[in-house]
């Protein structure tokens, strides 16, 4: 056997070797609990169709709706996320036996039903609990407040009932919370107005939420509020003032009732939406400095001109129509 073939042959086995650690080390990726664990919560959503991949011969971290974290964390299960297929059950227990899970979602699922299971809270490394657009009833659980590194939370579009807990507002990295589109009562939490790190955007939307908002909250610098289509009532005045960063505003469909007249804006606000409350006074002439993108105001009881000058005859007449009193531009009514 001459030099070249057994250089040939060299090259051929190395290549052979290296091919079969890699086919071993690929396989190896998953961790064992982790693929267990998937399974079992495969199962206890009937083995669906949309889960097809996740067989138990193939590596989980190539499986659909996962992620797999680095090296690090030993290549550790880091994100499930599971939307839009034709899956019915509930929220199988076993997700809290993901111990390394950050992000954790079910969304646009509208069979997944039940409530918000508790072994959640095992999950000490979750950021992100997106459960949404899903028939999930049962109250938004005290428990969530173990999650001390949650950072964005979304359980908009179900059928929870009861009241916002407190003790959301203890949770030292929460920058969002979205509880919009179900059926809560009760009043917005005093705690609210303290929140430890960075203020959240608060969207508390199209639920039957009542009482008035707690003046905690005028401590706070939000980003975006939404608790339009409630039932709140009293002054919301507190949100808003020069040293105000915020972006959004929404309180329309609601039974606010304070004075228009001494709201003062930041620049920086870009939407504010009041339509269909109790408001009185007159739109301020400050108004006519700042850049909104929109506005509504429609359905109060407002008096005095429209302000001339900057933005605000930008807006239609749908923007100011059926209050008390509004005159000028762009309704039809001329100030006497």
């Amino acid at each position: 056997m001459d030099h070249k073939t057994n250089t040939t042959l060299l090259f051929s086995l190395l290549f052979s070797i290296t091919y079969l650690i890699t086919i071993a080390t690929s396989k190896d990726l998953c961790n064992q609990n982790d693929k267990n664990t998937l399974l079992k919560i495969k199962k206890s959503l009937n083995n669906p169709y949309h889960l097809a991949s996740w067989h138990p011969e193939t590596d989980c971290c190539s499986w659909y709706c996962l992620e797999c974290g680095d090296a690090t964390v030993n290549h550790r299960v880091i994100s499930l996320t599971i939307f839009a297929g034709q899956i019915s059950g509930q929220i199988p227990p076993e997700v809290g036996d993901l111990p390394y899970l950050q992000n954790l979602m079910f969304h646009r699922i509208t069979n997944i039903t039940g409530q918000i299971p508790s072994t959640i809270t095992k999950l000490k490394h979750l950021r992100s609990l997106r459960l949404s657009w899903l028939n999930l009833t049962g109250p938004v659980p005290d428990f969530l407040s173990q999650l001390m590194n949650l950072e964005y939370l979304s359980l908009a579009f179900n059928q929870l009932s009861g009241s916002i807990p407190s003790s959301l507002a203890l949770l030292p990295k929460l920058s969002y919370i979205d509880v919009s589109r179900n059926k809560l009562t009760g009043t917005i939490p005093e705690s609210f107005g303290s929140f430890p790190a960075e203020v959240p955007y608060l969207i508390f939307s199209h639920n039957q939420l009542s009482g008035s908002i707690p003046k905690s909250l005028g401590n706070l610098d939000f980003n975006r509020i939404d608790f339009s289509r409630n039932k709140l009532t009293g002054d919301a005045s507190m949100l808003f003032g020069a040293n105000k960063t915020t972006f959004s505003i929404d309180l329309s469909r609601n039974m606010f009732q304070f004075d228009l007249s001494r709201v003062v804006l930041h620049e920086s606000l870009g939407v504010l939406d009041l339509n269909h409350n109790g408001i009185t006074g007159s739109i301020p002439v400050q108004w006519t400095e700042y850049s909104l993108q929109i506005l509504n105001v429609s359905y109060n009881r407002l008096c005095g001109p429209i302000p001339t000058g900057g933005s605000l005859q930008r807006f239609d007449s749908y923007t100011y129509f059926h209050n008390k009193c509004l005159c000028g531009a762009p309704l039809d009514s001329s100030c006497k």
